[in-house]
Parts: C-alpha cells; sequence; structure tokens
C-alpha cells in the first residue's frame, strides 16, 4: 500500500481502535489514520457534510469498518459509500465481532471488499491486524476525486 493511503477506521470501541492503530503501525504501516467513532461522522467526512473535517479529492482512501456503530451502523455506511459513483472505489475492510452469515453475506452483497471477524482472545485480535497489515502492505488503492 503506498504511504499516501489515508486509513479511514470507523470504530466506537476506544480499545480496539488503539489495537488497531497500534498492530498496524508494528507492522510498519506508517500511513494518516483517521478514526470516526460513529457512522455518522464518516459520511459527513466523506460526503462533505457539516462543519467538521472533511476529506480531501484525488486522494487515495481504505476504510476499516465496523458494523456495530452508534447513529448510523456499519452496513448503512457500505450501501451509501458503494451507492456513491465516486466513492463506491474505496475498499472496505468490515473488521467486526460480527460472525452472523446474514451480515457476511448482505456486506458482501453491497461490495465491501474483505470481512474479517474480530477475535475475542486478545492475542488473536493482534494476530489478526498483523496479518491484516501485511496484506495492506501489498495492495493498491485508486483515488477518488
Amino acid at each position: 500500500m503506498r504511504k499516501e493511503v489515508v486509513l479511514l477506521t470507523v470504530e466506537d470501541d476506544d480499545g480496539h481502535f488503539w489495537l488497531i492503530r497500534r498492530n498496524l503501525q508494528r507492522e510498519g504501516i506508517p500511513n494518516k489514520i483517521v478514526r470516526f467513532a460513529d457512522g455518522q461522522e464518516v459520511l459527513d467526512y466523506l460526503f462533505r457534510l457539516g462543519d467538521g473535517e472533511q476529506r480531501e479529492g484525488h486522494t487515495a482512501y481504505l476504510m476499516l469498518l465496523d458494523i456495530r456503530m452508534p447513529k448510523v451502523n456499519g452496513i448503512e455506511v457500505l450501501r451509501q459509500i458503494k451507492d456513491d459513483e465516486n466513492l463506491r472505489k474505496i475498499p472496505i475492510v468490515m473488521l467486526t465481532t460480527t460472525d452472523d452469515q446474514a451480515e457476511i453475506d448482505k456486506s458482501h452483497k453491497l461490495g465491501c471488499s474483505l470481512y474479517i471477524v474480530k477475535p475475542i482472545e486478545y492475542a488473536d485480535f493482534v494476530d489478526t491486524v498483523r496479518k491484516l497489515a501485511r496484506f495492506l502492505a501489498i495492495v493498491e488503492i485508486p483515488e477518488i476525486v
């Protein structure tokens, strides 16, 4: 993954976010990480709504998206992004505790790039994030305007 790719992490759990960020950095992912604590925040950022920080044009983004989110859940965030002609190019990795097959199927049908279930055990969670980092290190991400 190019250094210029911005990682959008949509995660309401502080501990999970800290583990994700820390272990991506440990695996040599130097990318900027922008955190959103609820689904509405990331939609406002991407669709350039409101007074808060907004995405930049001609930038590559990759999103790590939890399903169980306040305000707007991850499935609805995924649907809105994939319904937009420009934003649909953003690769979205569902990174969630939800292992329900219906949610997995719905996420893939809506266009998620990967679906990863967060392990419950700390060591397994860390291992999963490290494997994700190794994958992210080799993928190419398109820019959006």
